[in-house]
């Protein structure tokens, strides 16, 4: 193999793992974010069940998590 191939082999791979890093950091800021704001981590008892119905709806007010498919869980995508 010619060193400008395995430069350029070399350039690729490293390419592809700051691209897989930079998707795992922009996964857990997305989700790190829908966890700072969730409803649930500005009450006093955030464990305790809700005391009234419209409790209850203003705690589940926040962003949902989106669940991929099962197909797009086994080729590795992660859930939020």
């Amino acid at each position: 193999m010619s060193r400008a191939r395995r430069t350029a082999r070399a350039i690729c791979q490293a390419a592809t793992a700051v691209a897989a890093f930079l998707r795992e950091v922009d996964y857990w800021q997305r989700r790190s974010a829908i966890l700072a704001l969730a409803p649930d981590r500005h009450v006093r008892q955030p464990n305790k069940a809700p005391d009234s119905y419209r409790e209850f709806l203003a705690r589940t007010d926040g962003p949902l998590l989106r669940e991929p498919s099962s197909c797009a869980r086994l080729a590795g995508r992660q859930v939020g």
